[in-house]
């Protein structure tokens, strides 16, 4: 199973959409490594870099409707190669969220309230996800802590858990 844990980026904005996470002149790249330099490229928010903001980090916390615009396996994909394996998120484009579980990720909503207190550590929190607990756990580098729980249906955890559809399927079938 994949590692749920680690530095987390913030993205204050909704309607992120595919086209930002990854740009549709690549979606002809015959590879997910060759998606792996274009991952937020278009996405224009202020004071982001993505050549320097996206260096160590692991997680994604945003806001609401986040993967809207064109269903693509390639947003998703960009992250994976990106060693991103945690969405968190007010909500989610649907198509978006499922791909993230059919690929053994993580594509987790929280309500404003626990979105705003992960905001409000900073930019150098570090996040852990308890799947077994249901269990989103945040530090800052101060020391300051938040606990959030958090609600995955038993369906998205067997795919996390297997590492994805195509996995979850052997196994089942």
């Amino acid at each position: 199973m994949k590692e749920f844990s680690g530095q987390a980026l913030f993205l204050d904005r909704n309607d992120i959409n595919t086209d930002e996470i990854i740009p549709a002149k690549y979606l002809t790249e015959n590879s997910k490594e060759a998606l792996k330099p274009h991952i937020l490229e278009d996405l224009h928010l202020e004071g982001f870099d993505a050549g320097k903001d996206l260096a160590g980090k692991n997680i994604i916390v945003t806001k609401s409707n986040f993967g809207c615009g064109s269903s693509r396996e390639h947003a998703v994909w960009v992250f994976e190669v990106n060693d991103i394996n945690v969405v968190i998120a007010e909500s989610f484009a649907r198509i978006f969220r499922q791909n993230m579980f059919n690929c053994g990720m993580l594509a987790i909503e929280l309500n404003k309230e626990g979105i705003n207190s992960l905001f409000a550590l900073g930019n150098d929190a570090v996040v852990r996800v308890d799947l077994q607990q249901n269990q989103i756990t945040a530090e800052n580098s101060e020391g300051e802590k938040k606990d959030i729980p958090f609600e995955l249906n038993s369906f998205d955890r067997e795919l996390v858990q297997a590492g994805g559809w195509l996995a979850y399927a052997d196994k089942k079938y």
